[in-house]
């Protein structure tokens, strides 16, 4: 008798061949059978009609501190994710001295928009090194598997010191030694690989780059070259976009070199909309000579939420608005609706000299509303706020004011930064296809005041594989290949990622007509009463972790059956 049998779903197995009927069994937390009809077992769970695949395998996330207080390590979870990596970025906790904890807190909370306070009182430090930190980790409780990278910012300002922190400092042939070292044990210990920050985008709570962001080719290679010594583990590298054409010679070089993957953030911006080709000429370079070089690719843009309780929105630099900074968030709505007020606000005129900073708030042109009842992520050009402002004949601000106002001032507004030069997705289309590219930046657990991408696994589905307007869909079956498989062989986990017999019971059970993603929403549920921007599923049956349902119909079951993911060489 098996342990559990899920009787008659359509199975989509992760390899990318065409879905078929039959039966699954499940025995000691590991896939005993696929396809035929299953013999009896302890429970039986109908599938008719249900679409059953691998659970996701989310590799970029940022739970690196909320692992340590939530086994769920929602929103991702919600969302049919199985498996997550951390450490993305060059940021996280370890490893660390102990009078650097807080400085590690402002790092991530500054880069990642994760609130400080919720880092504070949720993080119970236990580690220093890196393997003292996968130990503690190992020891959670846990709803979902979860693995790491080895992060450049701990790990620089670990070897180097308060010397590791200044951008402009030069690791010395020692300070490279020892943060190989460091790496080294990390590796040995089940880490997953290693990631860096070369963004100027990314900055502490201090203001300062992310330590590593300047690092020069020895300190890179010196590092990297641990990964081909130890035979296994990821480079990810969080880049500044247009500086990619040059970063790429030397993460081929490095990749060629170690054999190990390289991976970076392949993303189209609108300095220069058409740079993305010419990474694919690179890409399409390092594959046919063997080189394992990635772009890791969103399957949505990379945008931000703007409301006012969101961390910012057209009006963040209004006096009206500033004024009522210590005032709690509904009264500083309910005074914005005064009718005075709201006239004073909309009268002010706020020249934004930062170039950045005026780019993200007076983009009139790519800033759309999040309709509550069906997210749109592919608006078109006449939707945004500033062609509809021009067709009615006010201002944009006025429009985004109401448009933020509206649901009892809970309103939204979307701003695709990355990946929407076009007006659609076409790039994304062929990105989606291309052989080197693989999904990722989803960013669960980060941005959280701005952000909430960590619904990009049932977005995929959803938006590529059924509802898209705008454009050719996908195959359904490559989509769930690209989310299980795929990004598991990446990072070695080749344990999971398909229905097979042999490996790991992880699993989604979809109805997949009625699958859908809500409306993003904020609470404040972090510690602390910390807020971040959620978004919900629906259409999952069932979310199964080594064969136990962590999730049946939206409700957590309370099974805790994940498990800390060490990597090994191949």
């Amino acid at each position: 008798m098996h342990d559990l049998v899920i009787r008659g779903g359509s199975i989509v197995d992760g390899s990318g061949a065409p879905r078929f009927s039959g039966d699954i069994a499940i025995d000691g937390g590991r896939i005993t059978q696929v396809g035929g009809t299953a013999g009896t077992a302890q429970r039986v769970i109908d599938a008719s009609g249900a679409l059953v695949t691998p659970g996701w395998v989310d590799v970029h996330t940022h739970y690196d501190g909320q692992v340590t207080w939530d086994p769920y390590i929602t929103p991702s979870s919600w969302h049919g994710v199985t498996t997550a990596v951390m450490g993305n970025c060059g940021v996280g906790f370890a490893p660390v001295k102990p009078d650097r904890h807080d400085w590690l807190i402002g790092l991530m909370e500054g880069v990642e928009d994760i609130p400080g306070s919720a880092l504070s009182e949720g993080i119970h430090w236990e580690w220093e090194t890196f393997a003292q930190y996968l130990d503690a980790l190992g020891r959670k409780p846990l709803a979902v598997d979860v693995g790491t990278q080895v992060p450049h910012g701990a790990l620089r300002v670990y070897a180097m010191g308060e010397r590791g922190v200044d951008e402009h400092s030069v690791a010395t042939p020692e300070d490279i030694a020892a943060m190989a070292a460091e790496l080294r044990s990390g590796l040995r210990a089940g880490a997953l690989g290693f990631s860096t920050s070369r963004t100027l985008i990314h900055r502490g709570a201090d203001g300062k780059l992310v330590p590593g962001t300047f690092a020069n080719r020895d300190e890179l290679f010196g590092i990297g070259r641990v990964l081909g010594e130890e035979g296994h583990g990821v480079f990810q590298m969080t880049s500044n976009h247009i500086d990619m054409p040059a970063e790429t010679e030397w993460m081929m070089a490095l990749a060629r070199e170690t054999q190990r993957p390289v991976l970076f953030n392949l993303q189209q911006i609108d300095q220069a909309p058409d740079l993305w080709k010419s990474l694919v000429a690179r890409l399409d370079e390092a594959r046919a000579q063997g080189v394992p070089l990635i772009g890791s690719i969103p399957g949505r843009p990379a945008g931000v939420l703007y409301g006012w309780r969101a961390s910012s929105h057209p009006f963040h630099f209004h006096a009206t608005w500033r004024e009522t900074a210590q005032l709690p968030i509904e009264q500083r709505i309910a005074r914005l609706r005064d009718p005075q007020v709201k006239a004073r606000l909309l009268a002010e005129h706020v020249p934004i000299a930062d170039e950045r900073a005026a780019f993200m708030l007076r983009s009139f042109n790519k800033m759309y509303r999040v309709d509550a009842a069906a997210p749109n992520y592919e608006p078109a050009p006449h939707e945004s706020a500033a062609a509809m402002a021009a067709a009615r004949g006010v201002s944009p601000f006025e429009l985004v004011y109401e448009w933020m106002m509206a649901d009892a001032g809970e309103g939204l507004v979307y701003f695709p930064i990355f990946n929407y030069s076009y007006h659609d997705f076409s790039h994304l289309h062929r990105l989606l296809q291309h052989p080197s590219t693989m999904i990722s930046l989803g960013d669960g657990g980060a941005h959280v005041g701005y952000i909430t991408d960590a619904g990009l696994p049932t977005f995929m589905l959803t938006h590529w594989t059924r509802d898209r307007s705008r454009g050719p869909t996908l195959p359904l079956e490559d989509i769930v290949r690209r989310q299980t498989s795929h990004t598991a062989s990446v990072y070695g986990l080749h344990d999971r990622g398909l229905l097979k017999p042999g490996l790991k019971a992880d699993l989604n059970l979809i109805d997949y007509a009625h699958l859908s993603c809500d409306a993003p929403y904020m609470a404040y549920d972090l510690p602390a009463g910390g807020k971040r921007l959620l978004q919900k599923a629906r259409g999952y049956i069932a979310t199964l972790v080594a064969g136990q349902p962590i999730y049946e119909h939206g409700e957590p079951t309370g099974a805790l059956p994940g498990a800390l993911v060490r990597g090994r060489a191949a």
